[in-house]
């Protein structure tokens, strides 16, 4: 029973959390869906979602989805197996700049592709501006990472005797490929492909910034409806129908991503050999890498460049104007008044609230990952322990902009009128970045013998010393590596802020998309900038992150 209680002490902070900034939202917006007004009704949720644009966006979202989940695959197995079994000069340099996409904020991510495809860009004549083939190209270059990390991981870690005994068996590099290799890389590349599928299913910022209101996806069509951008009214019970659809699908995807992560081939030896210099062979795999390198570097060099030009000259006009508010529409000169505080008010406003959100997402991290790797010693501990465990994966379920929604519909009440606290939005960010850092820390912490900590005990330690002698040298670079993600995901955080973030303190984030959706070209220039200025900060992070890496563990 001293356990069970120890255990019930260490989940009592992220449950009481969970229950108010989770539960309660979740349960209030399913309220607006299924009890609109006091009375159980399913005909709402079945007329919003018998309707002909429900229909075309879920498909909409599937489709591009698909197509975008076969073409991060197909781009990430070629670069994947490079640089995770070749040798190669600079492969861990490029292992992370190519990580840096993943966690660049979504609205970074959309002008970049907007500015690489626009009518001026270097792909311009193509014509894709505006189209669903630059949201699949947002998608793709936001998520073929995962697949270079999930599957090249598992590419790292497979015998190489079995498939060099085909070779000298006769088979050519492609049989081997085939007959040997695919085989048992099958559930990294299935596990990969889910994960991408949820994450393009998902992607908030991307999908808005290129595809407007013309082209939405479930997500960006529950921000709509929340913001009346499509009737011009706000239609809460249909952006809560569709945030209970949304959330049915996720936690599917995410059962059977999970159970594929969950389902390696047992017959697979795991041994890591050295990297293997390059052969003849492997030129088309050096070639494709080539083109994704060059994939990934093209929209972000694009936005530079256009940050840096106006009207065919080379300025720092725009970045000068991130001193200004912005110009609105009739105004003359920067001081139009269109946001307001100033663009670099709004990078400073980031910056605390990604501290905040940091030490809150690692802090209930912490707990989480302690509570759920607990080794269980009665069948009561065990029970314990599962039910938590459940609970705490619930957040993994539900996308942000369905938990902004759910801050919006019922944190403005009392006594819990929080609408105007500006603990919210760092509260909000910190439960996005929570799987990421739980992400992190489970591992080690499941990675270290019980046995350590009975010895510590039996030589006299209390749960404090045993802590900081068996746990923290174990624990300390995970830490700081769970924080950089935690901190660039909270730093570009956009699909849950944009719901609650209070207009007197904006994040850089909806800044750049208010710049964005304003005409005038400072104000396009000036996003071009705020995003080039978000982005190296994001990268920076990443790279540290990059260099506390641990093998085995990491958030893809």
């Amino acid at each position: 029973m001293r356990r069970v209680a120890g255990l019930l002490a260490l989940a009592a902070v992220p449950t009481g959390v969970l229950a108010v900034f989770f539960l309660l939202p979740v349960s209030g917006m399913l309220q607006r869906g299924v009890w609109p007004d006091g009375s159980f009704d399913l005909g709402g949720i079945a007329e919003v979602l018998g309707q002909e644009r429900t229909r075309k966006v879920v498909w909409f979202t599937v489709w591009t989805s698909t197509v975008s989940t076969v073409a991060s695959v197909a781009m990430g197995l070629p670069a994947a197996y490079v640089l995770h079994r070749l040798a190669l000069p600079l492969r861990g340099v490029v292992r992370a700049a190519l990580l840096v996409p993943f966690v660049l904020p979504t609205v970074v991510v959309g002008i970049a592709i907007r500015q690489l495809v626009g009518p001026s860009g270097p792909l311009g004549f193509l014509g894709l501006d505006g189209t669903p083939a630059a949201i699949v190209m947002g998608l793709v270059f936001f998520n073929v990472a995962v697949v270079i990390r999930t599957v090249g991981t598992a590419w790292e870690a497979l015998d190489r005797r079995p498939a060099e005994a085909a070779s000298a068996l006769g088979a050519s590099p492609l049989q081997v490929l085939r007959t040997v290799t695919l085989p048992a890389l099958r559930p990294a590349i299935v596990s990969a492909a889910a994960v991408v599928f949820l994450f393009c299913a998902t992607g908030f910022g991307v999908v808005l910034m290129l595809g407007g209101t013309r082209y939405s996806s479930v997500e960006t069509e529950i921000y709509l409806l929340t913001t009346g951008a499509i009737t011009g009214s706000v239609e809460y019970q249909a952006a809560a129908a569709l945030s209970l659809l949304q959330i049915a699908a996720v936690v599917v995807m995410l059962l059977i991503a999970a159970r594929l992560r969950a389902v390696p081939d047992p017959t697979v030896r795991r041994l890591r050999a050295p990297a293997a210099r390059p052969r003849a062979h492997d030129v088309p795999a050096l070639v494709a890498t080539g083109v994704v390198l060059l994939a990934i570097a093209a929209p972000i060099l694009t936005l530079l460049a256009g940050s840096l030009r106006q009207d065919g000259h080379w300025t720092l006009t725009y970045y000068r104007a991130l001193q200004g508010s912005g110009q609105d529409a009739g105004a003359s000169g920067m001081g139009g008044g269109l946001l307001r505080v100033p663009v670099s008010e709004a990078l400073g406003n980031s910056l605390r609230i990604a501290v905040d959100a940091t030490w809150m997402a690692l802090l209930l991290g912490l707990l989480v990952s302690i509570v759920v790797t607990r080794r269980a010693h009665s069948r009561t501990e065990a029970s314990v322990r599962n039910a938590f465990d459940g609970l705490f994966m619930l957040p993994l379920g539900v996308s942000a902009v369905t938990l902004g929604f759910g801050f919006l519909i019922t944190l403005d009440d009392p006594p819990l009128d929080l609408r105007s606290s500006p603990l919210l939005v760092p509260i909000a960010q910190a439960l996005v970045a929570l799987p990421l850092v739980v992400r992190v820390l489970v591992p080690v912490l499941q990675s270290i013998d019980d046995r350590q900590r009975q010895a510590a005990a039996s030589l006299g330690a209390g749960p404090l010393r045993s802590l900081m002698t068996v746990e923290v040298p174990v624990l300390w670079r995970p830490l700081l590596a769970a924080a950089g993600f935690a901190f660039a995901v909270s730093l570009g955080e956009f699909g849950a802020t944009s719901f609650i973030v209070r207009a007197q303190v904006p994040t850089l984030p909806v800044v750049i998309y208010r710049l964005i959706g304003s005409p005038g070209t400072l104000n396009y220039g000036t996003a071009m900038a705020a995003s080039v200025v978000l982005a190296a900060a994001t990268a920076l992070v990443v790279l540290a992150v990059e260099r506390l890496r641990v093998p085995g563990v990491g958030v893809l």
